[in-house]
């Protein structure tokens, strides 16, 4: 998605076929779980499903566009390979000494892939 582009409302705009923008979204939900790359922006775009207008069209054409020049990035699952999902996670409650803060974090592998992450430092609790 582009940074400073929003997809809010749009009061004025003019309304789209809403079954082609839900075969659209629904395609592209299907290859999330190989392109993990797509989730959020996926996601944002499948919010406007309920009043669509032509402004909402626009993101989704440009992730299929996006898709036709990364067609070979994405997670490749063999028909043997283990499908089990493993989280690992850690926390530092208060660990630095100066600032008191909280550091956490997590891993999620689908099979030996790592499919999410996070990490985040969270302040304290004031005592």
């Amino acid at each position: 998605m582009i940074e400073n582009k929003k997809l809010d409302e749009d009061l004025q705009g003019k309304q789209i076929d809403a079954t082609l923008y839900r075969v659209m979204i629904g395609s592209l939900m299907y290859l999330t779980s190989s392109r993990t790359d797509l989730n959020h922006v996926v996601c944002l775009c499948a919010w406007y499903q309920a009043k669509l207008l032509k402004k909402a069209l626009q993101p989704v054409k440009w992730i299929f566009r996006y898709l036709n020049g990364t067609i070979n990035m994405s997670l490749w699952y063999y028909k043997d390979s283990d499908m089990s999902l493993t989280t690992y996670a850690n926390a530092d409650h208060a660990g630095c000494q100066d600032t008191r803060r909280s550091t956490l974090g997590s891993a999620q592998f689908l099979g030996d892939k790592l499919v999410s992450w996070s990490s985040k430092s969270k302040s304290a609790l004031p005592y």
